[in-house]
């Protein structure tokens, strides 16, 4: 069972608890980097891992093919070293899609964005009325809009239950010091309004399943959740996803959660036990920032 607590330890450096673990499925958004640069401390850490012989992949929220995430990385200032693998929602998205035979997709996002998920979804944006399934990426503007603003254009899908795939199912994300929202709003609002949601991504089973299989192809071996330390932010996908994958959990304060457990830029020990226990959602350690 993975070792978590809901009063983990706050750590200044990693490198003795990651010393426990032959692989790490780490977050990108709010760990490798903060929305706008890569963040160095983290870099390093993850690649002094690899130097050790551990294996890095990368399981990211992010609403775009594995090539897509690459590139965003490059431009963030994420050197290669600093992984092995990644796996996306988007991924799984375009996986699941491909898997169902879907012709006709309703597409809901920002076309210039997410471009490189809508060019290898590989279909002509459909009409909501006639579409088999809804892809959504995000809202099409996430600085003015909000999810209820999309309630008239999901009606004629509701009506005759088309699913709506999410390719990512994060509520928000910090992009600097803005809190923006995520797919996930659009997907929660239709699923709270009865409509069927196919959800991609952590904590969902099937980011874990694909992030094993990574990890495996890699190492030539099986994997023992045992020696898996999933890292993130967010403690309704990571830490969630940690449980879902049977390994522990590296919870990271200074991201989307950290206007309530950060006081003066330090870990608030009694803040982090409290959205915790308000979760049930445990963690084996937590760190302002990942550092080796």
């Amino acid at each position: 069972m993975p070792d978590t607590s809901f009063r983990p330890p706050a750590l200044r450096a990693a490198r003795d608890l990651l010393a426990r673990y032959d692989v790490l499925f780490c977050d990108i958004w709010g760990v490798v980097h903060d929305g706008e640069r890569a963040l160095p401390a983290s870099n390093d850490a993850l690649r002094r891992f690899r130097d050790g012989g551990g294996t890095v992949i990368l399981v990211s929220n992010a609403p775009a093919p594995v090539h897509g995430v690459a590139a965003t990385l490059v431009q963030k200032g994420v050197a290669p070293g600093v992984y092995d693998a990644i796996v996306s929602s988007g991924e799984q998205a375009l996986l699941h899609m491909r898997d169902k035979g879907y012709r006709a997709v309703h597409q809901i996002g920002a076309k210039g964005r997410d471009s490189a998920f809508f060019h290898d979804l590989g279909l002509p944006d459909c009409a909501v009325e006639v579409c088999e399934a809804i892809a959504c990426t995000g809202l099409e503007n996430d600085l003015t809009e909000t999810a209820d603003r999309y309630r008239p254009r999901l009606a004629p899908a509701l009506e005759r239950g088309v699913p709506l795939v999410c390719a990512n199912p994060d509520l928000v994300v910090h992009v600097g010091d803005h809190l923006l929202p995520c797919a996930g709003q659009i997907a929660d609002l239709y699923e709270r309004l009865g409509g069927p949601v196919v959800w991609c991504g952590k904590p969902h089973a099937s980011a874990y399943h694909l992030a094993y299989k990574k990890a495996a192809t890699l190492r030539g071996r099986e994997i023992d959740p045992a020696r898996v330390l999933a890292i993130g932010d967010a403690v309704r996908t990571d830490l969630a996803g940690a449980r879902t994958a049977g390994a522990d959990a590296l919870f990271i304060a200074s991201g989307i959660h950290r206007d309530a457990v950060m006081r003066g830029g330090a870990i608030d020990a009694d803040a982090v036990e409290r959205l915790l226990n308000e979760t049930g959602i445990g963690a084996t350690a937590v760190m302002t920032y990942l550092t080796w």
